[in-house]
């Protein structure tokens, strides 16, 4: 992993920058964006020296940042090898109170974001022969009340992860998507602290990511459910 490159959208807090450390630690280039530029820029400073890692401001629901992007990593480092889709929001309402507005933020985000992340990067990874990951949700695959919306798009997501998968494996990229369940992360607002304990950490998900990134070749872990081991101890 020594020298190749990621990509991480979303990567200034939570899933997305436990994910970039852990990656930073094993030796890799980091790209971590945000929508507020300055933030990104100032989380990268925090994680090591401009030779190693770099933050970019950009909003997934606009291809032309996404493009931009991808653009300011390889003018920096001539490569991208690995790409994270983290980008995500939630808004939890029922149905019938659930807002087009809200509904449209959720579908732009969660959504359109990971397909515009993926086609800016298509050709880099396809030099590459890369690897692309979509941070989703157990909601993708279970459903509750007031979710309809987020379950919409991770519902979505999982769908559209596991199809490119089958339509990049002959240019030699690899795919997953990972679903986890409840993360100690800053996700609908909420301010991690010892009451998380029992949650999965940014820092397990880093790790999941490295894990598939050691993987040998031949082999894919295409879909990934992760929960909580004891969730009775919240």
């Amino acid at each position: 992993m020594k020298g190749k490159v990621a990509y991480i959208t979303g990567g200034t807090k939570g899933i997305g920058l436990g994910i970039a450390k852990r990656l930073l630690n094993a030796g890799m280039k980091v790209a971590i964006s945000g929508r507020n530029a300055e933030d990104a820029i100032m989380v990268a400073q925090s994680l090591g020296s401009e030779d190693r890692v770099i933050g970019l401001g950009s909003d997934v629901t606009r291809p032309e940042d996404e493009i931009n992007a991808v653009k300011a990593v390889m003018k920096t480092w001539g490569q991208l090898d690995v790409v994270i889709a983290n980008a995500g929001i939630g808004v939890f309402n029922p149905v019938d109170t659930l807002s087009i507005k809200d509904w449209n933020k959720m579908i732009d985000t969660n959504l359109n974001g990971p397909f515009f992340t993926l086609k800016a990067s298509m050709e880099a990874l396809k030099a590459s022969k890369g690897y692309y990951i979509t941070i989703a949700s157990l909601a993708g695959t279970n459903f509750f009340a007031s979710g309809s919306g987020y379950n919409a798009t991770k519902f979505g997501l999982v769908g559209f992860t596991q199809a490119a998968m089958l339509d990049l494996r002959p240019y030699d990229i690899k795919v997953s998507t990972i679903m986890p369940g409840s993360v100690a992360s800053h996700f609908n607002g909420n301010q991690p602290d010892e009451s998380d304990a029992w949650k999965i950490q940014p820092e397990d998900i880093g790790e999941l990511v490295e894990d598939l990134l050691r993987m040998n070749p031949r082999t894919l872990p295409s879909k990934i459910e992760v929960r909580p081991t004891r969730p009775d101890k919240k």
